[in-house]
Protein backbone atom coordinates (compact mmCIF):
# COMPACT_ATOMS: atom_id res chain seq x y z
CA UNK A 1 0.00 0.00 0.00
CA UNK A 2 1.12 3.00 -1.05
CA UNK A 3 1.81 6.21 1.60
CA UNK A 4 2.24 9.56 1.03
CA UNK A 5 4.16 12.09 3.56
CA UNK A 6 2.02 15.51 3.74
CA UNK A 7 2.17 18.89 5.51
CA UNK A 8 -1.63 19.69 6.42
CA UNK A 9 -2.47 23.20 6.43
CA UNK A 10 -4.81 24.03 9.22
CA UNK A 11 -8.14 23.31 8.39
CA UNK A 12 -11.62 24.81 9.72
CA UNK A 13 -14.63 22.63 9.75
CA UNK A 14 -18.02 22.40 11.08
CA UNK A 15 -20.09 19.38 12.15
CA UNK A 16 -21.27 16.95 14.92
CA UNK A 17 -19.44 15.06 17.16
CA UNK A 18 -20.25 12.16 19.25
CA UNK A 19 -18.11 10.28 22.45
CA UNK A 20 -17.57 6.35 21.11
CA UNK A 21 -15.36 3.66 21.94
CA UNK A 22 -14.53 1.24 19.08
CA UNK A 23 -16.63 -1.36 21.24
CA UNK A 24 -19.67 0.84 21.17
CA UNK A 25 -19.36 2.15 17.50
CA UNK A 26 -21.88 5.18 17.08
CA UNK A 27 -20.53 5.71 13.61
CA UNK A 28 -23.85 5.57 12.02
CA UNK A 29 -25.72 7.63 14.53
CA UNK A 30 -23.60 10.55 13.88
CA UNK A 31 -23.78 10.28 10.12
CA UNK A 32 -27.25 9.86 10.67
CA UNK A 33 -28.21 13.19 12.66
CA UNK A 34 -25.24 15.17 10.59
CA UNK A 35 -26.30 14.58 6.89
CA UNK A 36 -29.58 16.17 7.03
CA UNK A 37 -28.47 19.49 8.52
CA UNK A 38 -25.17 19.86 6.71
CA UNK A 39 -27.08 22.05 3.81
CA UNK A 40 -27.20 24.55 6.86
CA UNK A 41 -23.71 24.89 6.71
CA UNK A 42 -22.49 28.28 5.35
CA UNK A 43 -19.34 29.20 3.55
CA UNK A 44 -18.26 25.01 2.45
CA UNK A 45 -14.92 25.33 1.07
CA UNK A 46 -15.91 22.13 -1.35
CA UNK A 47 -18.44 18.95 -1.00
CA UNK A 48 -16.12 16.49 0.84
CA UNK A 49 -16.89 14.94 3.93
CA UNK A 50 -15.01 14.76 6.70
CA UNK A 51 -14.88 11.78 9.65
CA UNK A 52 -12.37 12.61 12.19
CA UNK A 53 -11.51 10.91 15.34
CA UNK A 54 -10.07 13.33 18.23
CA UNK A 55 -8.74 10.78 20.72
CA UNK A 56 -6.92 11.59 24.18
CA UNK A 57 -3.64 11.74 24.81
CA UNK A 58 -1.63 8.71 25.02
CA UNK A 59 -4.54 7.21 23.78
CA UNK A 60 -2.76 4.43 21.71
CA UNK A 61 0.30 3.93 24.03
CA UNK A 62 -2.07 0.94 26.21
CA UNK A 63 -4.56 0.58 23.57
CA UNK A 64 -7.96 -0.46 24.91
CA UNK A 65 -10.77 -0.83 22.60
CA UNK A 66 -13.14 0.31 25.10
CA UNK A 67 -11.91 3.79 25.94
CA UNK A 68 -13.51 6.60 24.51
CA UNK A 69 -12.66 9.45 21.84
CA UNK A 70 -14.67 12.14 20.15
CA UNK A 71 -15.54 11.21 16.37
CA UNK A 72 -16.65 14.16 14.32
CA UNK A 73 -18.96 14.34 10.41
CA UNK A 74 -17.40 17.07 9.17
CA UNK A 75 -17.01 19.55 6.32
CA UNK A 76 -14.35 21.88 5.89
CA UNK A 77 -15.44 25.82 5.91
CA UNK A 78 -13.46 28.72 4.79
CA UNK A 79 -14.80 30.72 8.42
CA UNK A 80 -16.59 29.81 11.54
CA UNK A 81 -18.69 33.31 10.90
CA UNK A 82 -22.46 32.32 11.33
CA UNK A 83 -22.55 28.80 12.10
CA UNK A 84 -25.73 26.91 12.82
CA UNK A 85 -26.45 25.60 16.14
CA UNK A 86 -26.19 23.14 17.53
CA UNK A 87 -23.23 22.43 15.45
CA UNK A 88 -19.78 22.77 16.54
CA UNK A 89 -16.53 24.21 14.95
CA UNK A 90 -12.79 22.42 15.25
CA UNK A 91 -9.97 23.15 13.62
CA UNK A 92 -7.44 20.87 12.81
CA UNK A 93 -3.88 21.89 13.41
CA UNK A 94 -1.23 22.28 10.43
CA UNK A 95 1.24 19.40 10.65
CA UNK A 96 3.03 16.03 9.58
CA UNK A 97 0.50 13.72 8.06
CA UNK A 98 0.49 9.77 6.41
CA UNK A 99 -2.38 9.87 3.84
CA UNK A 100 -3.43 6.20 2.56
CA UNK A 101 -5.65 5.39 0.07
CA UNK A 102 -8.48 3.12 0.92
CA UNK A 103 -10.16 1.13 -1.75
CA UNK A 104 -12.95 -0.91 -1.17
CA UNK A 105 -16.03 -0.53 1.02
CA UNK A 106 -16.22 1.46 4.02
CA UNK A 107 -16.86 -2.01 5.93
CA UNK A 108 -13.35 -3.18 5.10
CA UNK A 109 -11.87 -0.07 5.61
CA UNK A 110 -10.67 -1.92 9.28
CA UNK A 111 -8.36 -3.77 7.28
CA UNK A 112 -6.25 -0.75 6.00
CA UNK A 113 -6.35 0.64 9.74
CA UNK A 114 -5.06 -2.31 10.41
CA UNK A 115 -2.04 -2.12 7.97
CA UNK A 116 -1.18 1.30 8.77
CA UNK A 117 -0.91 0.43 12.70
CA UNK A 118 0.89 -3.03 12.87
CA UNK A 119 2.77 -2.60 9.29
CA UNK A 120 3.62 0.58 8.42
CA UNK A 121 3.55 2.70 11.49
CA UNK A 122 6.02 0.37 13.26
CA UNK A 123 8.37 0.24 10.22
CA UNK A 124 8.54 3.49 9.53
CA UNK A 125 10.84 6.55 10.96
CA UNK A 126 7.67 8.20 12.76
CA UNK A 127 5.00 7.74 15.32
CA UNK A 128 1.34 8.89 15.88
CA UNK A 129 0.87 12.37 16.79
CA UNK A 130 -1.47 13.90 19.15
CA UNK A 131 -3.50 15.39 16.04
CA UNK A 132 -6.89 14.75 14.74
CA UNK A 133 -6.93 11.34 12.93
CA UNK A 134 -9.70 11.91 9.90
CA UNK A 135 -10.76 10.15 6.38
CA UNK A 136 -12.07 12.57 3.65
CA UNK A 137 -14.62 11.09 1.53
CA UNK A 138 -15.39 13.15 -1.92
CA UNK A 139 -17.08 12.26 -5.28
CA UNK A 140 -15.10 8.60 -5.44
CA UNK A 141 -16.42 7.87 -1.88
CA UNK A 142 -19.56 5.47 -2.43
CA UNK A 143 -19.93 3.64 0.84
CA UNK A 144 -20.09 -0.27 0.34
CA UNK A 145 -19.18 -0.16 -3.39
CA UNK A 146 -16.35 -2.08 -4.34
CA UNK A 147 -14.99 0.16 -6.20
CA UNK A 148 -15.62 3.24 -3.55
CA UNK A 149 -12.44 5.83 -2.67
CA UNK A 150 -11.35 7.43 0.61
CA UNK A 151 -7.87 8.93 1.88
CA UNK A 152 -7.17 8.52 5.54
CA UNK A 153 -4.62 10.98 7.32
CA UNK A 154 -3.22 9.57 10.34
CA UNK A 155 -1.03 12.64 12.02
CA UNK A 156 2.84 12.01 12.58
CA UNK A 157 6.04 13.40 13.87
CA UNK A 158 9.37 11.81 13.66
CA UNK A 159 10.66 9.42 16.25
CA UNK A 160 13.32 11.08 18.08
Amino acid sequence: MEVQIKTLAEKKLIGHSIEMSFIENKTFQLWSGFMPKRKEIKNVVNPNLYSLEVYPENHFDNFDPNDNFQKWAAVKVSDFDDHPTPMKTLIVPSGLYAVFLHLGPAAEAHKTYHYIFTEWLPNSEYVVDERPHFAVMDEKYKKDDPDSEEKIWIPIKNRN
